[in-house]
């Protein structure tokens, strides 16, 4: 590849696709054996070779640039699976026997949900293109905290390496930088179980340690004199944790010396939502300090970074994966809609698994575009599984939560975002009542607040009103008041003792949406 850097603006998607080509060339398009998938240039040498064709970073090539590249790549990925009989049947029986030609050919591949993750790479893992005798893997798994089920993933440790610089990079440069700066030690914390093997830990830590010019800690779980320990440590501090864990900070730091507070400078969490009086005590307790988003998953470990406090979008990494929001036949929700996250690992010559479903909502926002930073956004809309069934109407529990937040604020009875610490919807299918749990400091005042301010009737009234506000966009004509009148169902929100047992949780400390109960 010639060492002359090409001016982006006389790119036209012809010549992009071209340089992809030449990127990607036919030889290595399609591999003829196993042995010659193991033997690929890794995806990021090519990320690599057009920031010196431009001279500019990835992350802020032009969109056309990136696109052609990252379909080439899907091609290649196709082409790859295609070695593999249990793919080949699998994409067969779609009507797919060849490398997608365009993005519209790509979406006929069918989504892949974690039952397929679980058949083609737990036990013989008969999904691996690569087999594993040959070595040079990592097995990472999820404690199957949303369905209860282990689930294991396979990574060919060269690529972990290369992604984990991406991210890493991108993290310094467009999320941390601006945050941790000065000349004192700049440090990066998790309290993630890196030890364990069932934690997502193990992928985010190697992100981590790869953001430029930061000191890592894997802390793992900390009590106050650890977490003291580490912030007396000269220089700012970034944490990333699930959102339990970055909750619990500002009880962990009542006793932290000023100075030590006003060292922390950013907290990242995953898993989720950070309830708003979590963020309000934290920001009271460290008063330089900034809450971002921190999406991952096990199967993919970064997936969107909020990168200003300012804005919930979550920012793609460009080159890592291939972040696609779809509706249920898996073709792209429009600008503002809702869909289905679909996640492709673009770096798996090994082993490569198409079109994974991760179990959550988000929105489609509009696309970053230089000069700067070029990349996909999107909105966190809730776990697929964090819907309140209602006889035969489905209704979004983020969406009915936010809803009833803002109808009982409306009311002057609770400002949830304000006393809640962790909220949670329990179905009671048989009995046809939903419960709203919220844990609060006083129970016993506000609740009399509560009764006080809605009277007998007043609280249903307010779930009534706030359900269909609820639906998405195209189900609105399916349920007004009268209707859900006519469920049957009886509503109530109960306050109760923080950390009291009748509120569920998973085996590390989340708290899900919705449960159901018979």
């Amino acid at each position: 590849m010639t060492s002359t850097i090409v001016p982006q603006a006389r790119i036209s998607p012809h010549a992009a696709a071209e340089l992809a080509a030449h990127l990607i060339p036919e030889a290595e398009l399609a591999p003829g054996s196993v042995s010659a998938v193991a033997h690929l240039p890794s995806f990021a040498d090519k990320m690599r070779e057009s920031e010196r064709v431009y001279g500019t970073p990835y992350s802020e090539l032009a969109h056309e640039i990136q696109d052609a590249l990252v379909l080439r790549r899907l091609q290649q990925m196709v082409n790859t699976v295609l070695l593999n009989p249990l793919w080949r049947d699998r994409l067969k029986a779609a009507g797919v026997t060849g490398a997608p030609r365009t993005m519209k050919d790509w979406q006929r591949i069918p989504l892949s949900d974690k039952d397929v993750q679980r058949d083609f790479f737990m036990e013989s893992r008969p999904g691996m293109v690569v087999p594993l005798s040959r070595g040079g893997f990592e097995i990472v798994a999820s404690g199957g905290t949303s369905g209860g089920r282990p689930l294991e993933t396979v990574y060919s440790l060269r690529e972990l390496r290369d992604t984990y610089e991406v991210a890493g990079r991108f993290m310094g440069t467009y999320q941390l930088g601006r945050f941790l700066t000065g000349t004192d030690p700049k440090w990066l914390c998790t309290t993630l179980a890196d030890y364990q093997m069932w934690s997502s830990g193990t992928m985010v830590g190697g992100v981590l340690q790869n953001v430029p010019g930061v000191n890592y800690i894997g802390a793992g779980p900390v009590t106050a004199p650890v977490l003291e320990h580490m912030f007396s440590y000269p220089g700012p501090k970034a944490l990333m944790g699930i959102s339990a864990g970055i909750a619990i900070l500002s009880d962990l730091g009542a006793g932290m010396s000023q100075e030590a507070r006003e060292s922390f400078r950013v907290a990242l969490y995953g898993s989720g939502v950070l309830p708003q009086r979590k963020r309000a005590e934290l920001q009271a307790l460290y008063p330089n300090l900034v809450v971002l988003s921190y999406f991952a998953a096990t199967q993919a470990e970064t997936i969107g970074l909020q990168l200003t406090p300012d804005s919930p979008y979550l920012t793609s990494v460009p080159g890592l994966h291939l972040v696609e929001i779809v509706d249920e036949q898996g073709r792209p929700t429009a600008e503002g809609e809702e869909g289905e996250l679909v996640v492709t690992r673009l770096h798996a010559h090994e082993t490569p698994l198409l079109r994974l479903k991760l179990g959550d909502r988000m929105i489609r926002r509009p696309a970053l575009s230089g000069p700067g930073l070029n990349a996909q956004q999107f909105e966190f809309a809730g776990r697929t599984g964090d819907v309140l069934h209602l006889n035969d109407s489905q209704y979004s529990a983020s969406r009915a939560y936010a809803s009833l937040r803002d109808e009982l604020r409306a009311a002057r009875a609770l400002d949830l975002d304000e006393v809640a610490h962790e909220v949670q919807f329990v179905n009671h299918r048989e009995s046809r009542t939903i419960t709203l749990l919220a844990s609060v400091d006083d129970v016993p005042g506000l609740t009399f607040h509560l009764e006080s301010a809605l009277g007998p009737l007043g609280l249903r009234r307010v779930f009534v009103n706030a359900l269909p506000a609820s639906l998405s966009l195209f189900n609105h004509g399916e349920a007004n008041a009268a209707s859900i009148e006519k469920t049957g169902y009886s509503f109530q929100v109960r306050l109760v003792h923080r950390l009291s047992p009748e509120i569920e949780r998973t085996d590390v400390g989340k708290v899900p949406l919705v449960r159901d109960r018979g």
